[in-house]
């Protein structure tokens, strides 16, 4: 097909005219990238990418409709390569073209492609007698098959060592049908049981399949023995990871999508004495929810960090362990910072979450950047606001601190139990007291708790015991709220536990003059309790049980996390 574009009166053709039918552009956005095109030449989807008017990602279905071209689904393909393709493939070519290979059967070769009327590689393909099928691919899975296919000629380079036969063996069961369902129907189960984590685990001889799900581990079912190898080998594949390595923890990401949505998933392997521990972490883009009221904060918490977020300078700092939901809730106050005239540079490791109009920076321990070494070079960037995915140092903590007192308004988090321990561990990682007093503007501990399922809430059979709880009922009375305890009796919706999602309870203390006040010694935490009794401020378990009062959650769910 062509790709010239003119138009007929107020109608497009061409490619041009498809993009308009599919609704990605109105009329003005196409008549002002064609204006473009006849003044500075050009394509039109890439001017109108260039433009900003449609995303890149959306060209795969520009193409594939247009141009009548399957699609690249990276998590559904088996992806699976004759020796005879590895070892005449050019790898950094083949990327530079912009078409990748990833199957053959008999003489017909598939390709992903990122650009169908850039290829540079497909003459050379059909000269070495291969009949040439194109695929549309993204970008994500375009970097992710790429991983993959260096992976497979590392592996068959491997061939002439000790052990080459075992790797060829481990890599027949990776791209073995069996192991290719098993592997995708797997993390397909774990996205619709709303699963944060998949472990795999060897257990007696076996290895199984456990999903966290609202913070609580399920075990799902066992793998067949001879699909365990297999099953452990292609999710190493997938993750760029060495599927000869069994004696070194390893770290790995897969950048796939399942049923149209867009995840990424963090792996992680750790050798045990019976195998493999492989646990993978499923980071779904679309499910997050940056709103206050949404995560579960409480109204009057809400207006007090609305209040520290006008701020221009000062530091922000959640609180809480691996899980609780500490960088939701950061992402969450940049996004209601992130406008236009503000500048927003954040460290992460990892990057959980692309936030549009934020200038998001990974960590890379192996290359000498890290959290300090990045700070140092992002406040060089003039940014206004500044988030560090963690203070675990001297070093990050002090530059941090500083950074704030020179225009910046910085968060980041801390691993403590709560809120007013969180002086004590800055302390102790030698932020001099004077920089603390001057620099903190509140500190907040977090944790998730499990919310009843809203299709088999019923009340509460116990709350006759409940009303005899003291500390509840009396912050029933201070706060005015009239009881509502529920519980979940399990349904299909929630899988039978009665719960169904999960809402941050949090402790927040500010560093306001009486808390700056007073000595950072070992008699700091009990005058903090003191002062956080009078000034009325609830801390984690308090806050768990005025939503067990509102029916939001259960008394034993609160203990279980808060206790």
């Amino acid at each position: 097909m062509s790709l010239t574009d003119n138009t007929v009166g107020a109608g497009f053709q061409g490619i041009a005219g498809y993009i308009f039918q599919l609704g990605l552009v109105n009329q003005g956005q196409l008549e002002r990238a064609l204006d473009y095109k006849r003044q500075l030449g050009g394509r039109i989807e890439q001017i109108l990418v260039n433009l900003g008017v449609i995303q890149h990602d959306d060209l795969v279905e520009v193409y594939a409709g247009y141009l009548q071209l399957p699609k690249f689904e990276a998590i559904t393909e088996e992806n699976s390569l004759p020796l005879s393709v590895l070892e005449q493939l050019d790898i950094n070519q083949a990327v530079t073209a912009g078409a990748l290979p990833f199957r053959l059967e008999q003489q017909q070769l598939h390709l992903a492609v990122l650009d169908p009327f850039k290829l540079d590689l497909y003459d050379l393909w059909k000269a070495e007698g291969y009949e040439v099928v194109l695929h549309v691919c993204k970008q994500s899975h375009f970097d992710a098959l790429r991983v993959q296919l260096t992976v497979a000629q590392t592996s068959e380079k491997h061939q002439s060592h000790d052990g080459g036969s075992e790797l060829e063996r481990l890599r027949e069961l990776a791209f073995g049908a069996p192991t290719v369902n098993l592997v995708n129907n797997l993390i397909v189960r774990g996205i619709k049981l709303r699963a944060s984590d998949m472990h795999i685990e060897p257990l007696n001889g076996r290895y199984r399949v456990r999903y966290r799900v609202d913070g609580i581990l399920h075990q799902a079912e066992t793998i067949p023995l001879d699909l365990q190898l297999g099953v452990i080998s292609r999710i190493k594949i997938l993750a760029g990871m060495d599927i000869a390595e069994r004696r070194k923890p390893q770290d790995g990401k897969i950048e796939t999508s399942v049923a149209g949505k867009e995840l990424d998933i963090r792996v992680s392997s750790l050798p045990l004495g019976e195998g493999e521990s492989m646990v993978m972490r499923f980071l779904l883009k679309e499910s997050v929810n940056f709103g206050l009221e949404t995560i579960g904060y409480e109204q009057d918490l809400i207006d007090l960090i609305e209040k520290d977020l006008q701020r221009t300078t000062g530091v922000v700092l959640m609180t809480g362990p691996t899980g609780s939901g500490k960088t939701t809730s950061l992402y969450s106050f940049l996004a209601r910072l992130n406008e236009p005239s503000v500048k927003i540079i954040t460290l992460e490791d990892p990057i959980e979450y692309r936030l549009d109009g934020v200038n998001q920076v990974q960590i890379h321990t192996e290359i000498g950047l890290d959290f300090a070494r990045g700070l140092r070079s992002i406040v060089r960037q003039d940014p206004d606001i500044i988030m560090v995915g963690e203070i675990r140092d001297h070093e990050t903590a002090r530059i941090a601190m500083q950074s704030s007192l020179t225009g910046h308004l910085v968060f980041s988090t801390v691993h403590t139990n709560d809120a007013p321990t969180t002086f004590t561990r800055l302390i102790d990682l030698g932020v001099e007291e004077f920089l603390l007093n001057a620099s903190l503007i509140s500190v907040m501990a977090q944790r998730l708790v499990r919310t009843i399922c809203p299709y088999c809430k019923t009340c509460d059979e116990n709350s006759a015991l409940l009303h005899q709880h003291k500390e509840m009922m009396a912050l029933a009375a201070r706060l005015n709220v009239t009881p509502a305890f529920s519980v979940g009796t399990g349904c299909d919706r929630c899988g039978g536990t009665g719960f169904l999602g999960r809402v941050a309870i949090l402790e927040y203390l500010p560093n306001d003059h009486e808390i700056q006040s007073f000595a950072k010694d070992q008699d700091f935490l009990a005058k903090v309790r003191d002062y956080r009794n009078r000034r009325g401020f609830r801390t984690l378990q308090q806050d768990g049980l005025l939503k067990v009062l509102k029916g939001v959650t259960t008394l034993d769910e609160v203990m279980r996390v808060a206790g």
